[in-house]
């Protein structure tokens, strides 16, 4: 297992979407199973999504 911040998974695998993820969202800790390493950009995706959703569930609450 590995903890890295979103935005180490964002500038590895898919640097382009940088400029459109929020400081608070960049900041995320995420927490692999492989680690970084077996993370393709697909997983990516899936994570930015989730993390996305995650800020904005927040948003509502507050």
């Amino acid at each position: 297992m590995e903890t890295v911040k979103l935005s180490r998974i964002v500038m590895k695998l898919t640097p382009e979407l940088y400029p459109f993820l929020r400081h608070c969202e960049l900041n995320s800790d995420i927490v692999l199973r492989n680690g970084l390493d077996a993370l393709e950009s697909a997983d990516v995706m899936e994570i930015i999504q989730f993390s996305i959703s995650e800020h904005q569930k927040d948003a509502f609450l507050h």
